[in-house]
């Protein structure tokens, strides 16, 4: 045992056990108003990506100049997607392949670093990203791409514990940022293209055992304590005979948490398989709706006890790959009313009544929207029915229905990229895609472990000036104030700060700074690869400073069709750039 290891050691025996060393309930609760640590994903658990801080501000981000950078290897790259986290003087990252490190947050150096031994075989389905971690008491929590959860001892990076979330063979695995709560270790699961059953799990942060498990698909049950607990909805009340057992409802981005309600809130994915008809959606059978509950939905759970305490389903019939994992971002509006936000990748902008999730509103916030009309009173799609994939069963040689032009595609309006609420404007800031897609129907059968999706497409730019577009969107009307429009489609994080700033990154490498209430770029730096991750700022010895992780990958090489053209000549990349505001500059103008 070296003496670094020793002296730790024998500090937290000193401790003994009256004292829960390291970081609190009451730490993550305040970690927005914390500014001098970041211990969540989102800068706290309801995800609004907002910091108080103000020293940086409209008229001196110009000062902005880097302060370090750390590579996370030549080796292993891909999409980095990550959100750093900040804690006791050190940066804590993950990166693609399943990694953690560990960085000295003064100097830039390597603290640790920890590799998942990944199994061949896995079957992620978009990219070997990782989204981060979380912090609780004295580990680092994350989750790996064969659907582990692993926590890892802060000051070291040794395993504390591993526990299996599911089985990578059957198509499982496991991509966001775990979610701490009262003790508890939320997580959920990814792999809807492969027909498994999306899940929320809680986890006993200490030690690792499963405390509760509640599935998105109707039909199943959930537990508690190693029990059987609640059925998730009316089995068969949404779904044709056995198709629930094979639902999808991956719940892969994750949750929020709402102290005021006390409520965690997931979104399910896509049904499985994406062929609708297949489902009962195209012809709903007497008594059976084909909405496919709980797929395509927010869904309000208990964190005690895993049970539902309501649902909003955004795109009921789902035939598109919309899915509905978009984060759900507790806010207060503008007359001071309790709402959620969620902007669904099939194009609208949700504004949620936080007591029971009822639906208060919702606008388009991408233009061209071809697969509804609207949205009616109650929430529920107004479908274009000629808009809907075409019946394979119906066609010729059974084996491809009609094939349509769907807007947007599906890989959304917004997709995973988390969108910041601004406490200083009142806007939620919105990176979107303007895009669209030729897709159809096949016939398809689930094989364990095998693709199931019963669909082929094509994605397609709608405009040829532009691909992403950041948008500004006042929540109480759903108008657009402003919008910065780019080539390639938007990939990565928002942030949003007191000092009137709004931060994004490019697939184009640039890293940005907006006025919150105009959009002019104010300042803006090349980091070498395409920015997919989520940017971050603290403050450290009276300074303010900024990070992003620069890495390029995602989604959009692997499956962007005509799109990719746009982005098949940028370099990936692995490297944590830092920022800092000198002290000397903050007051320059």
């Amino acid at each position: 045992m070296n003496r670094f290891i020793a002296t730790v050691v024998a500090g937290v025996l000193a401790m003994g056990t009256t004292a829960h060393a390291g970081v609190t309930e009451d730490d993550i609760k305040n970690d927005q108003s914390i500014t001098s640590q970041i211990v969540t994903n989102g800068m706290g658990r309801h995800l609004q990506r907002y910091s108080p801080l103000d020293t940086l501000n409209k008229d001196n981000v110009k000062n902005l100049v880097p302060a370090w950078a750390f590579s996370l290897g030549g080796e292993k790259q891909r999409g980095q997607e990550t959100q750093p986290l900040i804690y006791d003087g050190v940066m804590y990252i993950t990166g693609s392949y399943s990694r953690v490190y560990a960085i000295d947050v003064k100097t830039g150096a390597e603290l640790w670093q920890y590799d998942a031994r990944l199994p061949e075989g896995i079957l992620p389905c978009c990219d070997v990203i990782n989204r981060g971690g979380a912090i609780y008491g004295d580990k680092f929590y994350f989750g790996t791409l064969d659907a582990r959860i692993v926590a890892l001892d802060l000051k070291t990076g040794d395993v504390v514990w591993r526990k299996k979330i599911a089985d990578y063979k059957a198509g499982y695995s496991y991509t966001a940022a775990p979610l701490i709560v009262d003790g508890k270790v939320v997580v959920g699961n990814s792999g809807g293209e492969f027909g498994i059953v999306g899940m929320v799990y809680a986890y006993d942060a200490e030690n690792g055992d499963l405390v509760w498990t509640r599935p998105m698909i109707e039909g199943h049950m959930g537990t508690l304590n190693g029990e059987e607990s609640t059925m998730t909805g009316t089995l068969n009340a949404t779904w044709p005979g056995d198709m629930w057992k094979t639902g999808g409802g991956a719940t892969w981005l994750g949750g929020s948490y709402d102290a005021d309600t006390n409520t965690l809130v997931f979104g399910a994915g896509n049904p499985a398989p994406w062929n609708s008809h297949l489902r009962g959606a195209g012809t709903p059978a007497e008594g059976n709706t084909g909405d496919n509950l709980y797929a395509a939905s927010r869904v309000g759970i208990d964190p005690q006890t895993g049970d539902i305490k309501w649902h909003f389903q955004t795109t009921p019939r789902e035939g598109w790959d919309y899915d509905g994992v978009n984060e759900v971002v507790p806010y207060t509006d503008k007359s001071g009313n309790k709402r959620y936000a969620t902007a669904d990748r099939n194009g609208f902008f949700y504004v949620l009544n936080r007591e029971d999730g009822a639906f208060v509103s919702a606008t388009p916030f991408v233009k061209d929207i071809s697969w509804a009309s609207g949205i009616d009173e109650t929430g529920r799609p107004i479908f274009v029915e000629e808009n809907r994939p075409g019946n394979p069963a119906a066609s010729a040689d059974g084996k491809k229905g009609e094939v349509i032009f769907a807007s947007p595609s599906f890989l959304g309006g917004k997709n995973w990229m988390p969108m910041a609420f601004s406490q200083n404007t009142g806007n939620f800031y919105v990176p979107s895609n303007e895009w669209g897609m030729d897709i159809w129907n096949e016939p398809i059968t689930y094989k364990k472990g095998a693709a199931y999706l019963g669909a082929g497409f094509t994605i397609k730019p709608n405009y040829d000036d532009h691909i992403g577009s950041l948008k500004a969107i006042d929540p109480d009307t759903g108008e657009v104030k402003w919008e910065y429009k780019n080539d390639a489609p938007l990939w990565g994080g928002v942030m949003t700060t007191a000092g009137g700033l709004v931060f994004t990154g490019t697939p184009e490498g640039e890293f940005i700074a907006f006025d919150d209430e105009t959009g002019e770029k104010l300042w803006s730096f090349q980091t070498g690869s395409g920015i997919v991750g989520q940017p971050v700022t603290w403050e450290q010895d009276g300074e303010q400073y900024v990070s992003i992780v620069s890495g390029w990958g995602g989604a959009v090489p692997l499956w962007g069709g005509e799109v990719a053209k746009k982005v098949n000549y940028l370099n990936q990349g692995g490297l944590v750039w830092t920022f800092k505001l000198p002290k000397q500059l903050a007051s320059a103008n």
